[in-house]
């Protein structure tokens, strides 16, 4: 066999686009020259599944089955999207939260082969160049994070690169969107980070963050490359610190086809559980009161879809704030605290209406003081304050309402607000509940944002959108709420992602022809045709 014949057989090996591994057929092993390169056995999709399957409960902990599955990622997508999609309840755990938490903390530590783009700060000038290689002609999905904010975890610097393959993989799992179509990219502008920066094994910028003029000219010259090489590609913001994601989802979300997933895709997925809770509660939206903790950017968004939803049903904007009480680091969001962010502004209450209130300090007015006071019939978490809704906080809650409302979503397990166990026993079974990470409780719902993200990003390319509109989130909120029925949680099962990412997609693309956004046909938007647009992990035939 000749050099050349050699050296593609085993290129043919080394790109996890193309290995088939052992199933590798005799036609395609004499063609392509891989006798020798592979055993003798002649396997097929399902027992390298079993086989894999086998080897990863063999692990003693998650993060090792995280780190085996992201090598099994980079030698073999469509084995790894196969096992990833024969179980997902078992693998999304894994695959992203809780465990890509501390994948993203142990990144440096299990780095072995490229995947995606680290543009760094040194690198500002060579953007184009980077973005040019071939490989990336088929790119439609792009997720890019600056690693700023990991869950709640904070600046993780170049390990938050974990949350871009984490979310791609779940386009794949979930929406169908073929791994050649998607690309992870990490903005390295340095980080804050001591403990990374100094790590002798950390792979990243070794320099203090980027910020100010610096760091506004590096993502302009980012989303211009973008929209230069990826005309009409879907471009989501993931992990950026709060005024940071709110500044750059207001400069770019008309000027390429994005969204910031904390902000909106939070929102949506909160807001849609939320109106499936209620329909168990028989209390219409317009009548809930409403208490945020933690307002951030996963926060406010998920407050300005709720007025989004009640202005829907009837209230005034007005009307629907009134029924909304945000509590952040200082206590209640007043009107007349200083130098409030933006997004907090419009959430901030006039101190006038507190003015009769019981209160427990003279500071801040807490947590308690919000529940004792405004008898909320709904407590959602996003704080990343691990325990911050204590036996006092529920029980107070559950003394006034008859069927609470409690979503303690924060990220991972150990930045939640609460245990769904202890919110059961200390409301004595009455509350709703909702947790960001999968605590594994009989009746408790994950809430979490896989429920919609993919369906946005499949119904946005198929409807060729020209822009992700807060009327699409507000539709995938919405069919999300109607997609369960029955006794169970308040969201269809994990098994069933996949057609739920369908029915959010169609509900997202009929929005966009409503919006005068869609550059499709309208009469090509069904149901089948989307469906048919979803890749299956499954092996190609090499000619």
């Amino acid at each position: 066999m000749s050099p050349t014949r050699h050296a593609a057989a085993r290129a043919l090996l080394s790109d996890p686009l193309t290995n088939k591994g052992t199933a590798f057929t005799e036609d395609e092993r004499d063609r392509f020259g891989l006798h020798g390169l592979l055993p003798p056995h002649v396997g097929t999709l399902e027992s390298q599944i079993e086989r894999r399957r086998k080897a990863l409960e063999e692990k003693e902990s998650d993060f090792q089955r995280y780190a085996f599955l992201r090598e099994l990622q980079d030698s073999n997508e469509v084995l790894f999207h196969a096992l990833v999609q024969s179980d997902l309840p078992r693998m999304l755990p894994l695959v992203y939260t809780p465990t890509v938490g501390e994948g993203c903390e142990r990144f440096s530590e299990i780095y072995r082969r490229p995947r995606g783009l680290f543009l760094s700060y040194p690198n500002k000038d060579r953007i184009d160049d980077i973005l040019a290689d071939p490989a990336y002609d088929r790119v439609k999905v792009i997720v890019v994070s600056d690693g700023e904010r990991i869950l709640g975890l904070g600046d993780q610097g170049a390990g938050g690169m974990g949350i871009p393959i984490g979310k791609l993989a779940l386009y794949t799992a979930c929406a169908g969107i073929h791994p050649a179509e998607v690309l992870p990219i990490l903005l390295d502008l340095g980080t804050d980070n001591h403990a990374r920066r100094e790590d002798p094994l950390y792979i990243g910028w070794r320099a203090p963050r980027v910020r100010g003029k610096d760091y506004d000219d590096f993502v302009e010259a980012f989303v211009s490359a973008v929209n230069d090489r990826f005309p009409g590609v879907l471009l989501q913001w993931e992990d950026f610190a709060g005024k940071n994601a709110y500044d750059l989802l207001g400069r770019y979300r008309d000027r390429l086809l994005s969204f910031n997933d904390d902000i909106q895709g939070t929102a949506a997925t909160a807001v849609g559980t939320l109106l499936s809770a209620i329909r168990k509660t028989g209390v219409p939206i317009t009548e809930q009161r409403v208490v945020l903790f933690g307002a951030g950017a996963a926060g406010s968004g998920v407050a300005e879809m709720l007025v989004q939803a009640m202005q829907h049903d009837g209230l005034s904007e007005a009307e629907a704030r009134a029924k909304i009480w945000a509590v952040d680091r200082d206590g209640l969001i007043l009107s007349d605290i200083p130098r409030l962010p933006p997004q907090q502004v419009k959430l901030a209450r006039d101190p006038a209406e507190i003015a009769a209130w019981n209160l427990t300090g003279a500071n801040l007015i807490t947590l308690h003081d919000v529940i004792a006071n405004v008898k909320p019939t709904v407590l959602i978490g996003t704080s990343g304050q691990k325990s911050a809704f204590d036996e006092r906080a529920i029980r107070t809650m559950a003394e006034n309402v008859d069927r609470p409302v409690i979503f303690p979503l924060s990220n991972p397990l150990s930045r939640a607000e609460a245990h769904p166990e202890d919110v059961l026993e200390w409301t004595g079974g009455k509350a709703i509940v909702g947790t960001g990470s999968p605590f594994g409780t009989p009746g408790v719902t994950q809430v979490n944002n896989v429920y919609v993200f993919p369906g946005i990003g499949l119904g946005a390319l198929a409807s060729g959108a020209s822009g992700v509109s807060d009327g699409m989130f507000m539709a995938a909120a919405r069919r999300l709420g109607e997609l369960h029925e029955g006794d169970g949680g308040l969201l269809p099962p994990v098994t069933a992602l996949r057609e739920v990412a369908l029915e959010i997609a169609v509900a997202v693309a009929a929005q966009a022809v409503a919006e005068g956004l869609a550059t499709a046909e309208p009469d090509t938007l069904t149901r089948e045709n989307i469906a048919a647009s979803m890749w299956m992990a499954e092996y190609a035939a090499h000619g």
